[in-house]
C-alpha cells in the first residue's frame, strides 16, 4: 500500500473486489500460481485477503491480494477493479 494515502477496507471495498471477479468458486490466477477461491474477500491487515486452494498443491490458506487491485477497487467503488 502507499504509505502517503490512508486506505480504509469498508464492506463496499471488498464487494467491488467480489464483482470484479475474486469470489467464492471462482479460480483465479495470480502470483504466477492458479487458485480456487474459497471465500469472499474479507479485510485483513492493511488490505484485503481470500481464502485460497492452491490447484497445484492443494494447500489452503489465505491470500492478501495486490495492493493495486485494492487501490482501485477503493477508488472507484461504483465500477469494476
Amino acid at each position: 500500500m502507499d504509505s502517503s494515502r490512508s486506505t480504509f477496507i469498508t464492506p463496499d471495498v471488498c464487494a467491488q473486489i467480489k464483482r470484479s471477479g475474486y469470489a467464492q468458486s471462482q479460480v483465479v490466477r495470480i502470483y504466477g500460481e492458479e487458485f480456487e477461491i474459497l471465500s469472499d474477500p474479507f479485510p485483513k491487515d492493511a488490505g484485503v485477503a481470500v481464502q485460497v486452494r492452491s490447484r497445484r498443491t492443494s494447500q489452503v490458506r489465505s491470500l492478501q491480494l495486490p495492493a493495486m487491485l485494492v487501490m482501485r477497487a477503493n477508488d472507484h467503488p461504483d465500477r469494476a477493479a
